[in-house]
């Protein structure tokens, strides 16, 4: 994976305006904002560049406004904690108010990096979309790569090129069909594969098991049990916890049975987390690695009754001694759940990102960063 520029490559900033793209797409509730992880994440970029004399102005996307103005997408909430954090700091509107950002309009591009002297693209979890804030500004303006994306390629970068071994993966979530492409670029690459979530059902089928009532993707049984048959281990669950007949997710009172059984789940029942005893042996699994990257929950953690694989794979994972990522969404929010985020040796900014890195090896945002005018 050839590097991309990095800040230094900028040159002297005194006096200079830097255009910043950063991911300041943070959950807002009621105009308060609930989480600034990806605010802060951003300071050490900011805070190079204002020390070295530039002046920054921001721009972020933030839900997903339909190419206009909506006040319910509104940035006021991160201006104003921006402000709090790195006052001086601009920022523009929420970049998605403009349909020209997601068509990549050379209108919009242009627009935005105006005045500006240098780009700097900090917003990992957006890199991987040919939006106008991410590809645009390279061809315009010499360019760079922030603390927060430059680290997240040479730590995924080196999953590809160099991990300690042995090397696992644990893969989790609810289709396999998602993932099937990262699965099979990680099977490439690791000593072996765990998996769990809902998509291990699909797996258990091509194994012959009966799955009952359990999530499963029919038309994806045979792409399973290819992977199956392949020279690495797959570890999958020998019991699940399953829930009976009349039960609902997230609905406690909801009179059902919940159970640990098999690999094999009875008629009418769905299997929801792994049991105990395939939590027990994943962790055997994490502890003897050198390398774990994990992505997706082992069960419906955000139900208190199907937490147990996840945090089980999560405490695995902050007591190893492998090194270990966290390869963003739903895995970044289950590691905070369980408290061992910051046990992590690095956990991704981008869910998405982070995923097709590890599958293709770039993105379009550091693609266009490479061509930047300074880049050769």
């Amino acid at each position: 994976m050839s590097s991309v520029p990095r800040l230094e490559d900028l040159g002297d900033l005194n006096g200079k305006s830097v255009l910043l793209r950063a991911d300041f797409n943070v959950p807002i509730t009621d105009g308060e904002i609930t989480d600034d992880l990806r605010i802060r994440a951003a300071l050490p970029t900011i805070r190079y560049l204002l020390d070295q004399g530039a002046s920054v102005t921001a721009c972020t996307h933030l839900g997903r406004p339909k190419g206009a103005p909506d006040p319910a997408f509104s940035v006021e909430p991160v201006r104003a904690r921006l402000a709090e954090l790195v006052p001086g700091v601009d920022l523009l509107h929420n970049l998605r108010f403009d349909p020209g950002e997601t068509a990549n309009d050379d209108a919009f591009v242009e627009q935005l990096v105006g005045r500006h002297d240098a780009f700097v693209n900090d917003a990992f979890g957006a890199s991987h979309r040919s939006h106008a804030s991410i590809v645009g500004p390279p061809k315009h303006l010499p360019s760079a790569a922030g603390r927060l994306l430059h680290r997240e390629v040479e730590v995924l970068g080196g999953l590809r090129e160099g991990p300690r071994k042995p090397f696992v993966g644990i893969m989790g979530g609810s289709k396999a069909s998602d993932k099937l492409a990262v699965i099979e670029a990680l099977l490439d690459s690791v000593d072996s594969l765990i998996v769990g979530g809902g998509m291990c059902f699909t797996f258990l089928k091509a194994k012959g098991h009966s799955i009952g009532a359990s999530l499963c993707e029919d038309d994806m049984v045979d792409t399973c049990a290819r992977l199956l048959e392949g020279p690495k281990t797959i570890h999958l669950p020998y019991d699940v916890t399953a829930m009976g007949p009349g039960g609902k997710l997230f609905d406690p009172d909801a009179k059902c049975e919940v159970r640990q059984i098999g690999a094999n789940v009875p008629d009418g029942w769905m299997g929801v987390d792994i049991g105990p005893g395939s939590a027990a042996q994943f962790g055997d699994v994490i502890h003897e690695a050198g390398t774990v990257l994990w992505n997706g929950p082992m069960g419906v953690f955000e139900d208190p009754r199907f937490g147990g694989g996840t945090g089980a794979v999560a405490h695995a994972m902050a007591q190893t001694k492998a090194f270990t990522v966290v390869g963003g969404g739903d895995s970044a929010a289950a590691a905070k759940v369980f408290g061992v985020e910051k046990d992590m040796d690095h956990v991704s900014t981008g869910g998405g990102a982070s995923l097709e890195l590890i599958e293709k090896g770039d993105l379009p945002g550091l693609e266009a960063l490479r061509g930047a005018p300074n880049n050769g």
